[in-house]
């Protein structure tokens, strides 16, 4: 691989991250699907702690993940 292609994004953190976004995005869909999206959103409103809230918390998670995939290097200098 050339020293010009900058291996940018392509590290542990930023697969976690997608997975964390993935698996939330499936577990809302899931919901929608059962339940209207009335529902869905009252859940994510409501004063319980519900799956859409930590769906919510993975997805923003999920996205600090792969800000900081991009954010670290993979090339170590010697």
């Amino acid at each position: 691989m050339s020293a010009e292609y900058p291996r940018r994004g392509r590290n542990w953190f930023t697969a976690m991250g997608l997975l964390f976004i993935i698996m939330a995005l499936i577990v809302l869909i899931q919901n929608m699907l059962i339940w209207s999206p009335e529902f869905v959103y009252d859940f994510l409103v409501g004063p319980d702690i519900t799956n859409e809230k930590i769906s919510l918390a993975m997805i923003v998670f999920g996205c600090f993940m792969i800000g900081m995939g991009f954010r670290k290097s993979n090339v170590k200098k010697r």
